[in-house]
């Protein structure tokens, strides 16, 4: 029975998620020797871990002979949107307003930060589109 999913990845997990993203697939050993020199991580946690994160249908894996060769099946951005739906829920109460708002106040932002967001959120909600078909402003 597979485990349920955390709201986002742990340490151990975002970097086998890296090195999954970074090369497309790798073996226990492979995850190891690129983890092992930074982060000390040992043979045996990483294959614990990766067994933890195919329960959860994080990694999926197909065999090569003994060996068992992995790659990801959730993506950089799913990872990126579990954790920050979290984040969103458990530190500004579920409102994104707050977050970008925070964001926004705390990160000294230049200038063009601000109007690459303006930018976005314009493209995001059609808002810009909507400008460009009625230039007068007035109400269709």
């Amino acid at each position: 029975m597979a485990r349920p999913s955390s709201a986002q990845l742990t340490e151990a997990e975002q970097r086998i998620m890296t090195v999954l993203w970074t090369r497309g697939e790798a073996s226990v050993r492979e995850i190891t020797d690129a983890l092992h020199a930074e982060f000390g991580l040992a043979y045996t946690t990483v294959l614990t871990t990766i067994g933890i994160m195919a329960d959860k249908g994080y990694v999926g894996f197909r065999k090569s002979g003994r060996a068992h060769i992995y790659s990801a099946l959730l993506t950089r951005d799913g990872a990126r949107n579990q954790a920050l739906g979290s984040m969103v829920r458990t530190l500004f109460g579920g409102s994104a307003q707050s977050l970008a708002q925070h964001l926004v106040r705390a990160e000294k932002l230049t200038l063009q930060d601000i109007e690459d967001l303006r930018a976005a959120v314009l493209e995001e909600t059609g808002a810009d589109r909507e400008a460009d078909e009625n230039p007068d402003g007035e109400a269709k």
